[in-house]
């Protein structure tokens, strides 16, 4: 079976560069016959890879421990689920998702219709199928995930596809098991949420690069790829939710979000896909931006593959990187000739792509939609500094100076502020000439209802500056986002009598994309709120325990009744303390903190036992513990108020998403039609 995978993989490897080159040829050399035979070449690749994937599974499910990625991923004592998910729990499986996704998502670009844009195909099938080969020459020559273990005569194990001379086929009885950090259900989900926003990108990428190639400076390409653009955006927001709850129940933090540099390195591609998302509004109505939304495409596709590049070339020790690995030069040269040759294709066409209108006015819609961008790109910056200087720190001065939280704190807390101030801004401003009178006009109700707000966070005695600004931002893009729905609500009421409940539904269902969009702010600010409570008004404490003692952290005290250790039938050894929590002097709840030990993997993972309320999160750990007759356990307690806004916004903003992607059926009727009616105006 590994025999049949590696071979699967070598054609589908052929097939892509075939691909590739064949578009190319038929491209330059006008022969639609090579574009075509390019296409059924790249449609070959994804069920070959689909094959290649199940070859692995079946490897993996069955304990095949001869394969050296079966045993260092997985073992008897895991549950079947968990040996499938194993299939991205190591470096060489997750590369191999994430050909399969490429060649999938390629196929699906590939399968609509092409009749109005013929020339866009070779090349879009040239950057799907060139970034394919070479994830693939990383998967086949590399990281190849069906190498089989083989001893020598001297005991030595070595790692071949097909036996050495002088070995014997070596099969372990028994597997490492996945890294317990990646058990947790939302790590198992996290991962391919993440991998399907970020391959998805590839898309539009492939889009723009055929657009710039052909010379077509309409914005076909954007409306082309728009959804493919929000369903990367989707789950690439998905993906970072999913990180953020999976960090918070395991690793032990006490919070969600550790700026790690992985992390940081997923987020970016986050930071300029999102301003992308609001930009090409701008073209489809203005006809401006066309050369920022190029640069801001390019950046992203960058973006993906350094993302990609920083977690699997083992430069940075994280708890979220792979091992260190030999592929990290190849992927930087990757992206240096990917980003070069995009920007200078861009450069060639730079007079091609100018504005249709100008800007007219700095308080219309379009120049605070860029303004909002050019905000974005700064907390890029930032990142992306933030995770390079490192790098840059060892290669000059022979020493890897990290930087932490709060130089991301500092640097981009007052950006996201301003970010929120412009949600609250822009959706009352307007297109073209206006005025800002105009502007002030149309905000000053909703900022007259922000301002009560504060003025009621004041009297209820909050005093932190930052928490009253970043309440009072928030307070005012709900107020705007209130009076928007309200206002389109009362023009249908008006209009055909609609109750209003039934014309909010109608307004949102004919018109999903801008209140997909508004719905969407919402849950940011319902996520900002959980940040700004986390962040600014968490507390914590930490003390050893005998069994009856109490430990007290503001108004809750927790008391130690306490603790049982015993094996389990996966073979772990788990640490179990009963705590009972009391808030005011009242019993509210049993918590179990507990420590697993893992003897396959010789890893611990730390489970906090959490007292959750959308008020706050009463999170407790077990640091240590002695035997219960003799001191007792120590214990590290975390307050977080108002965390949980955190994750429901996160599903408020995936809603939102959903909403804005969906399929808007007259839109749809009536770009269908257009072709027609254009015919018969020509007859």
């Amino acid at each position: 079976m590994a025999q049949v995978g590696y071979s699967i993989l070598l054609l589908s490897f052929a097939l892509a560069l075939y691909g590739a080159g064949a578009a190319a040829y038929g491209a330059w050399r006008g022969r639609p016959a090579f574009v075509e035979s390019a296409r059924h070449a790249m449609l070959l690749t994804f069920p070959l890879l689909t094959a290649a994937a199940l070859a692995l599974i079946y490897l993996l499910v069955s304990g095949s421990f001869q394969v050296e990625y079966v045993a260092r991923v997985t073992s008897r004592a895991m549950p079947i689920y968990l040996r499938v998910t194993a299939l991205w729990g190591g470096q060489a499986g997750s590369l191999l998702f994430w050909s399969w996704l490429m060649a999938g998502f390629a196929t699906a670009a590939s399968a609509r219709k092409w009749d109005r844009d013929r020339e866009l195909l070779p090349w879009v099938i040239l950057v799907t199928m060139g970034t394919l080969a070479f994830f693939l020459s990383l998967v086949v020559f590399f990281e190849n995930p069906f190498l089989r273990l083989w001893q020598t005569a001297g005991g030595q194990q070595v790692t071949a596809l097909f036996q050495p001379g002088g070995t014997a086929a070596l099969v372990p009885l028994d597997g490492n098991g996945l890294n317990p950090l990646l058990r947790h259900p939302g790590m198992i989900i996290h991962p391919p949420m993440l991998y399907l926003g970020l391959v998805a990108f590839v898309i539009p990428y492939a889009f723009a690069i055929a657009a710039l190639v052909t010379r077509r400076s309409d914005d076909r390409w954007i409306r082309i790829t728009r959804r493919w653009t929000l369903f990367a955006w989707l789950f690439l927001s998905l993906g970072l939710i999913l990180g953020m709850r999976w960090a918070y129940d395991v690793l032990g933090w006490g919070g969600y979000w550790g700026w790690d540099p992985v992390e940081v390195a997923a987020l970016l591609p986050w930071l300029v896909g999102t301003p992308f998302l609001h930009s090409v509004i701008v073209q489809e109505k203005r006809g401006m931006l066309k050369q920022w939304n190029m640069v801001l495409i390019i950046l992203t596709y960058s973006s993906v593959i350094l993302a990609t590049f920083l977690t699997r070339s083992g430069v940075f020790s994280s708890v979220h990187a792979f091992a260190q690995s030999a592929i990290g030069p190849l992927f930087f040269s990757f992206i240096g000739l990917t980003f070069v040759g995009s920007l200078g294709l861009l450069i060639s066409r730079w007079n091609d792509l100018k504005s249709e209108n100008r800007l007219d006015s700095m308080f219309s819609r379009e120049a605070l939609f860029l303004l909002q961008n050019l905000i974005f790109i700064g907390i890029y910056i930032v990142c992306l500094w933030g995770i390079l200087f490192p790098l840059i720190s060892e290669l000059f001065t022979g020493q890897k100076v990290t930087v932490g939280p709060p130089f991301y704190e500092r640097a981009t807390g007052p950006l996201w502020a301003m970010l929120l101030l412009l949600m609250g801004v822009a959706p009352l401003s307007v297109y073209g000439r206006t005025s800002w009178q105009r502007l002030g006009w149309a905000l000053w109700k909703p900022a007259a209802a922000s301002l009560l707000l504060l003025a009621a966070l004041l009297i209820g005695g909050m005093r932190n500056p930052a928490a009253l600004v970043g309440c009072w931002l928030g307070g005012l893009v709900l107020a705007v986002t209130a009076y928007e729905f309200w206002r389109g609500a009362r023009a249908r009421h008006q209009r055909h009598g609609e109750n209003y409940l039934v014309a909010l539904g109608r307004l949102a269902g004919r018109n999903r994309r801008r209140y997909g969009g508004y719905t969407i702010h919402i849950g940011v600010v319902l996520m900002a709120l959980g940040i700004i409570g986390i962040e600014i008004f968490q507390t914590e404490t930490q003390g050893q325990l005998a069994q009856g003692e109490q430990l007290t952290l503001g108004r809750y005290a927790i008391t130690y009744d306490g603790l049982a250790q015993f094996d389990t039938p996966d073979d772990r050894n788990v640490a179990r303390a009963v705590v009972s929590v009391y808030r005011d002097g009242e019993f509210l709840k049993e918590l179990y903190p507990r420590r697993d030990f893992y003897y396959a993997s010789q890893q611990s993972m730390t489970i906090p036992g959490v007292r959750s309320s959308l008020e706050d999160d009463l999170y407790i750990l077990l640091v240590d513990w002695k035997q219960i007759a003799q001191q007792g356990a120590t214990f590290k307690i975390y307050h977080n108020p108002l965390v949980n806004f955190v994750w429901l916004g996160g599903l408020v903003f995936i809603f939102g998403t959903l909403l804005a992607a969906w399929p808007e059926r007259e839109l749809e009727a009536s770009h269908r039609a257009a072709p027609a009616r254009a015919a018969v105006a020509r007859v």
